[in-house]
């Protein structure tokens, strides 16, 4: 079974990886890191790690990972060219611009927040 995760994944924290570890207990873990062009058009900002770095940090923790960077047009296409059998959201996660649940070629799972009072990204970056 393929799980597919996909965020910034922007300082990784405990909180990350949880929701990575969830996808990996379901299966062959698949990664799908935002590219730095794309969380500055998102988010309205530029990530505080750079892409390669934030792919790194995750392959370092989660070496058995397949990891691509997302494709910067085209939400969907690193989806559907992994083909997964279930897509794993954070908590408080949304889906890109223009993605919608009925676009997506498989189930789609809200996991949990895992301690959110403290391993929320945007309260982290506020310390």
């Amino acid at each position: 079974m393929k799980a597919l995760v996909f965020g910034t994944f922007d300082r990784l924290h405990p909180g990350h990886e949880f929701v990575l570890s969830e996808g990996s207990k379901r299966g062959e873990l698949h990664v799908v890191v935002a590219r730095d062009v794309t969380v500055k058009k998102i988010k309205g900002r530029k990530a505080d790690q750079s892409q390669e770095e934030r792919l790194a940090a995750i392959q370092e923790k989660f070496p058995e990972a397949n990891i691509v960077l997302g494709d910067s047009e085209d939400y969907l296409k690193p989806v559907l060219a992994i083909a997964p059998d279930v897509i794993l959201l954070g908590y408080d996660q949304k889906f890109p611009p223009g993605v919608r649940l009925k676009d997506l070629p498989c189930p789609v799972e809200r996991l949990v927040a895992f301690k959110p009072k403290e391993y929320k990204s945007s309260l982290r970056k506020q310390q």
